[in-house]
């Protein structure tokens, strides 16, 4: 009974976030101007951005088998496609419930212990945190400055007019937080051992620990070229679903490929918001985006986050929820059999 008040008090509170970041993202726009950007729109790209959006989850299902195998277990591809997309419905409940969801469906499903497949959802988790950042840094170091402008604009500049307020001038706080970062980093380090009491520091210690082994478990998979070249197709299938839907608008269909990656990078980040599915939060930071860097009027970058995320939206509440019925019907038929 508590539990189920707690998990209801979670989901009430992750839903008033994001709806407090959709009211952020739409309070200064003109609505006339954005329903008229949705009515002349080209939802035909909708449908090419939503089938590479399809091949992602495929090829992520497969990677996932790739990792399940050397445990002992090799589930089929169909099963451990709905089991995922199973989770990824659960993620609209609560943010983060999806990965033990569909471990919890696989489970069950090929009789595999749970504890194990959420080390490989771990696994899963740390490769894709490193793509995205190593994607961050490319874009960072190469020519294409968008997300040093979004960045300095969004980011840097109001921290560093905050500070300035504040603090007089920034090398104050900077250095302030590098000693209270060393200093905290020492901290842990030499007393990890009594900190491993404390049940959160514990959590921490034993995900740290999780990440490094699941590192040390790619390098000795048996198809980790494979495994590597699904962790690249999923990422350009990301890039390919994210960048057709700038077609949709006359506005933004002068983005390039190119372009449309610093849109996936901080589309990325906005997903890992504590809200469910990015609500707000992804419309929030890429209207945001495509204002500052691209110059994009505000109405027409939120026209963009709408088609971008309500089509997947809706793609992974139908896929979901038919994965859902298909992964716990067949499970309910062979026990009856």
């Amino acid at each position: 009974m508590r539990k189920n008040i707690l998990q209801t008090l979670k989901f009430i509170a992750f839903l008033v976030v994001g709806v407090a970041l959709m009211w952020l993202a739409f309070r200064s726009v003109n609505f006339n101007k954005l329903v008229a950007e949705l009515r002349v729109a080209d939802y035909s790209w909708l449908l090419l951005s939503v089938f590479f959006g399809f091949v992602a989850f495929v090829s992520r299902a497969r990677r996932w088998v790739l990792l399940i195998n050397p445990l002992g277990h090799h589930p089929s591809l169909m099963n451990s496609f709905y089991a995922l997309m199973t989770g990824y419905l659960a993620n609209l409940a609560l943010p983060r419930i999806g990965e033990i969801t569909r471990c919890v469906a696989l489970g069950r499903k090929e009789k595999i212990p749970v504890d194990q497949l959420i080390g490989t959802v771990v696994i899963e988790r740390t490769i894709d945190f490193i793509s995205l950042l190593i994607i961050m840094i490319t874009l960072i170091f190469t020519s294409s400055s968008d997300i040093g402008i979004f960045m300095k604009e969004s980011i840097l500049v109001p921290i560093e007019q905050n500070v300035i307020a504040v603090f007089g001038s920034t090398w104050i706080l900077w250095a302030t937080l590098f000693v209270l970062g060393s200093v905290s980093l020492g901290f842990i380090i030499g007393y990890r051992h009594s900190l491993r009491k404390i049940r959160f520091f514990a959590k921490m210690f034993d995900l740290a620990k999780g990440v490094i082994n699941g590192l040390k478990t790619i390098t000795n998979l048996k198809h980790k070229w494979e495994f590597v070249f699904h962790t690249v197709f999923i990422w350009l299938n990301y890039a390919l679903m994210t960048w057709v839907v700038v077609f949709s608008l006359e506005v933004t269909s002068g983005i390039t490929f190119g372009n449309s990656i610093f849109l996936l990078v901080i589309g990325g980040l906005a997903m890992s918001a504590p809200v469910q599915s990015g609500l707000g939060a992804f419309h929030y930071i890429i209207s945001r985006g495509l204002l500052i860097v691209h110059d994009i009027p505000l109405e027409d970058g939120l026209v963009y986050a709408l088609l971008t995320h309500e089509s997947q939206l809706i793609f992974v509440v139908l896929i979901g929820a038919f994965s859902f019925f298909m992964i716990f019907r067949k499970r309910s038929k062979e026990d009856n059999g």
